[in-house]
């Protein structure tokens, strides 16, 4: 489902990934761990079309997307791509519902599809009770999950997480880690996951290891 080959990013003289390869399958949970300053995020930032590599080549659902540009590029990463980070990233002057919403409303979806695929999500991540309340009234575990909602309102063929428990308490990173496991077995959803949290990586399906800007075996 996804491919990536030879990828390399130098910032400066800077190599900061070095020839990477790696693959995900439909359905998969991926972990990538390393020390900090092996790469991992920015192999994820590119894997995800949020930054561009400057070698190799990258694939997802057959299409080489690291060529893509412009107004293409956006309809394909809104269309296949979800993203949660560690800081949420919520717009704080909107409801944790109209948070959901953006990503459909950005690829021009019909309102009143938007707004129920939204309260649906928001619904199966046990915030129904919370859907008019703006971030600053939610816990960071109630952050994070319309984080994830939001992530997943276009069905997207991937969820890139970058250290998605970084912020959380052992209690609510815990709750996260079996959320992710959750919208596998019920939804088929696939997710690269950048973390350092030895828990979170065990538990996935796959675990990937980085050192020095290459992947070890």
């Amino acid at each position: 489902m996804l491919v990536a080959k030879g990828i390399k990013k130098n910032y400066g003289v800077l190599e900061v990934l070095r020839g990477v390869d790696i693959s995900v399958s439909a359905g998969e949970i991926v972990s990538i761990v390393g020390s900090s300053g092996a790469g991992k995020s920015t192999l994820l930032h590119i894997l995800g079309t949020l930054d561009r590599a400057d070698g190799g080549e990258v694939f997802m659902q057959g299409e080489r997307i690291d060529l893509l540009t412009g107004k293409k590029l956006a309809a394909f990463r809104n269309r296949h791509t979800g993203f949660v980070f560690q800081f949420h990233h919520l717009l704080p002057e909107f409801t944790a519902l109209e948070n959901v919403c953006i990503p459909g409303w950005i690829a021009k979806r019909a309102a009143r599809e938007v707004m129920s695929d939204a309260r649906g999500l928001l619904d199966r991540l046990g915030l129904s009770h919370r859907m008019d309340n703006k971030p600053a009234e939610l816990s960071g575990g109630e952050q994070q999950r319309v984080a994830v909602a939001r992530a997943l309102l276009n069905k997207p063929s991937i969820i890139f997480a970058d250290e998605p428990t970084g912020n959380l308490d052992s209690e609510n990173a815990r709750e996260l880690h079996r959320l992710f496991f959750q919208l596998r077995d019920e939804l088929g959803q696939t997710f690269l996951v950048v973390t350092h949290n030895e828990d979170l990586a065990a538990m996935s399906d796959r675990v990937v290891h980085m050192r020095d800007g290459l992947v070890i075996q």
